[in-house]
């Protein structure tokens, strides 16, 4: 920054010689001059002024300014004799930064060794993170920088900590659920999830022709379902026309078949249980379907590999109470 003169380095320390000094870019040091200078005779003006009577009633004011434009001055002057010191600064932030990435690579690769990354970078996300349920999901965010994120959080031994998070949810809100009014279909002593689906939602009735298929397998499983009739329009009267209906399975394969009845049915029952069921996906706070309860793990959609996992280790399962 300055001169390779030895002296003329000692000069720049001791402010009484810097008059002769001229810095790597060529800014002369009377520069500080003219803005101490300056500086100096702002206040000598104002502290003149408050001799009078007039300065004396707005002194106060006078001096409050005058002592922020020689702050300004100094600060101008300051600039021009050291204009590296911010270029310093930002450098040194620049290789604290780069020294964080680094160590923030090298914790990762040493920490999750059976894994391989092929890059690694800085992350839009900024601030804390929050965590949140949405739909009987797990989901962050980040108010500082506005990010919602859709993940899983994973610890250094490799425990999904969002999947615990979200089993221990799942466990809560089963607890608020009344399976009584739930319309039952397979066999009571076979492994028991809660479905809440929607006779329209095409995903529902793949998970349907699913559980035919497990059953045909020797693989049946007890079904608790909740009608979710908030999503498509006709949602509420079929599942009326399910539950009014004589063969109560028989109807509800039909519709999950894309059968459209020539009359849906209507009862007093049947209308009074898809308003139960409506509130009870409300207060389990179901947004999507199907979601399924299985043992107290909260499966969102037709997941088929977590719903294999499920019955892998279900077999014998209790109906949830």
């Amino acid at each position: 920054m300055f001169s390779s003169d030895r002296n003329a380095h000692r000069q720049k320390v001791a402010f009484p010689n810097m008059s002769s000094a001229t810095f790597s870019n060529g800014t002369s040091s009377s520069l500080m001059l003219i803005g101490a200078a300056a500086a100096l005779w702002h206040l000598r003006r104002s502290s003149s002024d408050r001799g009078s009577r007039s300065a004396i009633k707005c002194g106060n004011a006078r001096l409050r300014v005058g002592l922020r434009q020689h702050a300004k001055l100094l600060l101008a002057a300051a600039a021009l004799l050291f204009p590296s010191f911010s270029y310093a600064e930002d450098s040194s932030d620049s290789a604290l930064l780069a020294k964080a990435a680094a160590d923030a690579e090298r914790g990762l690769r040493q920490t999750f060794t059976n894994l391989q990354f092929e890059d690694f970078g800085p992350a839009p996300v900024k601030g804390p993170l929050y965590q949140a349920i949405a739909g009987g999901r797990i989901v962050y965010y980040a108010p500082e920088s506005e990010h919602l994120l859709f993940a899983s959080i994973f610890d250094k031994n490799g425990v999904n900590l969002t999947a615990l998070a979200q089993e221990a949810g799942a466990t809560k809100r089963l607890k608020a659920i009344d399976t009584a009014v739930a319309f039952a279909i397979g066999p009571e002593n076979a492994p028991t999830v809660i479905e809440f689906t929607d006779p329209d939602c095409p995903y529902c009735r793949a998970l349907d022709r699913y559980w035919t298929a497990k059953a045909a397998e020797g693989k049946p499983v007890r079904r608790l379902v909740f009608f979710v009739s908030g999503i498509h329009p006709e949602a509420a009267a079929k599942a009326e026309h399910v539950l009014c209906s004589s063969d109560k399975a028989a109807a509800f394969k039909a519709v999950y078949a894309g059968a459209a009845p020539a009359v849906l049915r209507t009862c007093p029952e049947g209308r009074a249980k898809v308003e139960a069921h409506a509130r009870i996906v409300g207060s389990a706070g179901i947004t999507g379907t199907p979601t399924l309860i299985a043992g107290s793990k909260l499966i969102s959609g037709f997941q088929q590999a977590e719903i294999e996992a499920f019955l892998s280790t279900a077999k014998g399962a209790h109906a949830p109470r």
